[in-house]
C-alpha cells in the first residue's frame, strides 16, 4: 500500500485508491468531479476500483458520479475482475430529483447483474446514507473503517418522523452494524486496516488456487473431555486452515463462524459450530448467516468446509416467531442447491434437523467425516430416553432414577447403531482420527472437480 491514513481527514478519491492497491499499480480509467475508478492490483490480484469524492456535496450520487461506477462493473464484468468500491456518500443529489434515482437505480442493476459472477467488495470509509447504503448492502462484503456510518434514514430525520432520539454512532454506526443488524461482514480497526483486509478478500475470493498436498496438524487438547462441556470453535479453525482466517459478521449471530482462508494454498470458506455460544445450536440468525455464506461461496466457485457440533435448533417462543422456520429453510436451500465441492466434519455431535442443515450428505455434501467421539441422531441419547421412557422412568423411585435412565440410555446408543450405523447408510464416509483432518479435507477438495454455482449471491 502507498500510503498511511488515520481515517480522520477529507482525502481524494485518488489517495484512497492509492492507500488500497499495491504499490505502482493503479492506472486510473476515468473520472469525473464526483468519482472516479481504477485498475490496480490488490494483493497481486489484478481488480478494479472505484472511489466516490465526498468532498464533493458530501459525494451525494447523481448521474455524472453513477456513471463512473457504472462503468467500473462493465469493465470489471467484461475482464472476470474482483471489483471494490470505497463508499463516502449522502446518498442521491436532492437537487437532482428523480434524475438522481435513476442513476442510483442504474447501478444497483448493474451491481445485481455483477452478482455471482465475480466479487464485490464495498469498503464503507464514511457517511453512507440512502443509496449509498444499499450500494454496499447489494455486495458480497461489507467492510466498515471506524469513521463508516450506514443508515438509509440519519437520525435528524428519524428524530422529526418519529420523534425517536438517536445519534449516528448508535444509528449506524460500526458496533450497531456487526452485533445488531448483520449488515457489517469486517469491522476494521482503522481506514489502513480496511484496506489490508479488502485486498485479502480480493486475493481469497478471486485468486482462489487449488488445493494442493498440505502436512497434518495435532488437534489434541483443543475439545474438552467432557462431551457436555462447550469450547471455542475458532483454535480448531486455526488449526485446519494455513493461516489466519478471515471471519465475515463475528459479532453476529455468533453459534456459527463464517470464514474465509486456504488449505494447502487453496481458498475454502468455512461454516462452523461454535459450541461457546448457544452451545452451537443453530437459531434463525445464524441460519440466515450461514445460508448468505453458503451462497456466496458457491456462486464464486469457492470450495466449502463444514465443522458440526450442533445439538439442534434453539428452542422458544421467540425463535418460532422470529421466523426459525422461513430463516432456517434458508440454509436447507443454499447447501442443497450448492455445486462446489463440500466437505463436511462432524466433530462431536450432530442432532435432528440441525444435522441436515450442516450439510450432510442428503443435501449433497461429497464427503462426510467424523472423529471418533462424533455422534448422529435424531437427538442426544439421554433426551431420547427421557422422552421414549418417560412413564417407565417416572414409575420407579427417585433414588432408582439414575441408574435406569443410564442403562437405558447405554441401550439406545446401541439400538441407534451410531458411527457404525452412519457408515452403513453411507452417510459418513469415514472416521478420521482428528490429526487426520487436514489431509483428508485436502485430499478430498483435490479429487473433487472445480464447480460453482449459476446463481447470484442475493441479500439475505
Amino acid at each position: 500500500m502507498a500510503a498511511v491514513l488515520d481515517g480522520t481527514e477529507a482525502r481524494s478519491p485518488d489517495e484512497r485508491v492509492e492507500a488500497l492497491a499495491d504499490l505502482g499499480t493503479t492506472v486510473v480509467r476515468q473520472r469525473n468531479d464526483g468519482a472516479l475508478w481504477a485498475t490496480a492490483d490488490l494483493r497481486g490480484v489484478p481488480s478494479v476500483v472505484f472511489s466516490l469524492d465526498h468532498r464533493i456535496q458530501g459525494g451525494a450520487m447523481h448521474e455524472g458520479n453513477c456513471a463512473i461506477i457504472v462503468a467500473a462493473y462493465r469493465h470489471a464484468l467484461r475482464e472476470g475482475l474482483p471489483i471494490v468500491g470505497l463508499w463516502h456518500s449522502a446518498g442521491a443529489r436532492l437537487q437532482d430529483g428523480i434524475g438522481s434515482l435513476h442513476a442510483v437505480a442504474q447501478v444497483f442493476h448493474a451491481m445485481t447483474m455483477a452478482s455471482g459472477r465475480i466479487p464485490q467488495i464495498s469498503v464503507v470509509v464514511g457517511a453512507a446514507a440512502g443509496g449509498a447504503a444499499y450500494g454496499p448492502g447489494l455486495t458480497d462484503v461489507v467492510i466498515m473503517a471506524p469513521h463508516a456510518r450506514v443508515f438509509i434514514t440519519g437520525p435528524m430525520i428519524i428524530g422529526e418522523v418519529t420523534g425517536e432520539r438517536i445519534d449516528a454512532v448508535s444509528l449506524g454506526g460500526p458496533d450497531a452494524h456487526s452485533r445488531e443488524s448483520g449488515v457489517a461482514h469486517v469491522v476494521a480497526e482503522s481506514e489502513v486496516d480496511a484496506y489490508r483486509k479488502a485486498a485479502a478478500l480480493a486475493e481469497l475470493l478471486g485468486a482462489p488456487g487449488k488445493t494442493a498436498q498440505v502436512r497434518d496438524r495435532s488437534f489434541s487438547g483443543l475439545l474438552p473431555e467432557r462431551a457436555q462441556r462447550a469450547y471455542d470453535i475458532h483454535p480448531v479453525l486455526a488449526r485446519l486452515l494455513d493461516t489466519q482466517p478471515l471471519e465475515l459478521q463475528a459479532g453476529w449471530a455468533r453459534s456459527v463462524v463464517t470464514s474465509l482462508g486456504r488449505i494447502g494454498g487453496g481458498s475454502v470458506g468455512v461454516v462452523a459450530s461454535n459450541p461457546l455460544h448457544r452451545g452451537g445450536c443453530l437459531d434463525s440468525r445464524s441460519a440466515e448467516k450461514a445460508a448468505r455464506f453458503v451462497r456466496m461461496c458457491d456462486s464464486l466457485g469457492v470450495p466449502l468446509v463444514v465443522l458440526v457440533d450442533v445439538p439442534g435448533y434453539l428452542p422458544g417462543v421467540a425463535e418460532e416467531q422470529g421466523g426459525v422456520v422461513r430463516r432456517g429453510a434458508k440454509l436447507l436451500h443454499a447447501f442443497a442447491e450448492a455445486t462446489v465441492p463440500r466437505v463436511t466434519v462432524v466433530l462431536r455431535k450432530a442432532y435432528g434437523g440441525a444435522y441436515i442443515a450442516m450439510n450432510c450428505r442428503g443435501l449433497g455434501a461429497d464427503r462426510v467425516y467424523a472423529w471418533p467421539q462424533a455422534e448422529i441422531a435424531v437427538m442426544g441419547a439421554t433426551a431420547a430416553v427421557r422422552l421414549l421412557h418417560r412413564r417407565e422412568l417416572a414409575a420407579v423411585p427417585d433414588h432408582e432414577r439414575p441408574p435406569l435412565e443410564a442403562r437405558l440410555t447405554d441401550r439406545h446408543r446401541a439400538e441407534a447403531g451410531g458411527l457404525a450405523a452412519a457408515i452403513e447408510a453411507q452417510v459418513v464416509d469415514e472416521i478420521i482420527d482428528p490429526d487426520r483432518t487436514r489431509t483428508a479435507v485436502a485430499a478430498a477438495l483435490a479429487d473433487l472437480p472445480p464447480r460453482r454455482g449459476e446463481h447470484g449471491n442475493i441479500p439475505l
